[in-house]
């Protein structure tokens, strides 16, 4: 497994009987988050039937999900290349800071790598994500957001700049 996890996990694409486990995963790890609204099951959900879920990832400690990652086709205006969103994020309460959802991340990020994106962007704490190279820019806008919490990772020369827009289903 890449990443800094602290236990023996295994991350692999999602199969179709996985999907329950997720759903599962998603509600429990977000529910104690107070900017949660509770509704990233159902953006898995709705990007997973859109046929939005390029790549949905899941850490396996033996036959247990323990974690699970999404990433999406994103458009932002103005800006040309094959860009991905980031999230949601998933692991289990009592497994968080171990290195699992940066385990998940990394592999995201480079298989995304592998079918040629520009890049990825995402919405989150720049605290958190600038350790995988994100940054943001006021140039690259979502909403109303401070800029400072929407960030992007180029895998090239091209900086994104415009109006983020996620899968439909980030945008419930």
């Amino acid at each position: 497994m890449r990443g800094t996890a602290r236990m023996d996990v295994t991350i692999t694409k999602e199969r179709a009987d996985d999907v329950g486990a997720i759903g599962t995963l998603t509600t429990s790890a977000f529910a104690p988050k107070a900017f949660s609204d509770g509704n990233e099951a159902t953006c898995i959900e709705i990007m997973r039937a859109d046929g939005d879920l390029t790549l949905s990832l899941v850490a396996r400690d033996g036959a247990r999900i323990v974690g699970h990652v999404a990433f999406s086709p994103v458009v932002i205006e103005g800006t040309q290349g094959n860009w991905f969103g980031l999230g949601p994020v998933s692991v289990e309460p009592e497994l968080q800071k171990q290195g699992i959802g940066s385990a998940l991340i990394l592999d995201g990020l480079d298989r995304l790598r592998g079918l040629n994106a520009a890049g990825c962007v995402l919405v989150g704490d720049p605290r958190y994500y600038t350790r995988f190279g994100f940054a943001s820019d006021p140039a690259l806008t979502y909403r109303d957001l401070d800029t400072s919490l929407v960030q992007y990772l180029a895998f090239g020369d091209e900086q994104p700049t415009g109006v983020l827009t996620f899968s439909r289903g980030l945008e419930i």
